[in-house]
């Protein structure tokens, strides 16, 4: 039995609308910084997946799966520090409370 292309591609596409659905439906800052990570790690799978199987000796998919990686470390870092400025100054992370911080 051979492993084709699908069976990589459909747990990253559930797992890119999972993300989707819970960037779109969460009201938790945390939250939908998860949802992001869910996105952006099925996008690494695809780069992995589509590099093994039409470039299967070369490495430029991984490469860029190494970056992508590293910026969404640095992304996730950011967010966090921001997260943590918006809990201080309005005592929760609920998306819906931000509308507080308007001048």
């Amino acid at each position: 039995m051979e492993i084709t292309l699908l069976y990589y591609l459909i747990p990253s596409l559930i797992m890119f609308c999972c993300g989707v659905y819970g960037f779109l439906t969460r009201k938790n800052m945390i939250a939908i910084l998860i949802s992001l990570e869910l996105m952006l790690n099925a996008v690494d799978i695809n780069f992995v997946v589509f590099n093994r199987f039409l470039f299967p000796g070369q490495m430029e998919g991984m490469f860029f799966t190494l970056f992508a990686i590293a910026i969404a470390a640095a992304e996730t870092a950011l967010a966090i520090a921001i997260i943590i400025n918006v809990f201080r100054a309005v005592k929760g992370i609920d998306v819906r409370d931000l509308t507080k911080m308007k001048f």
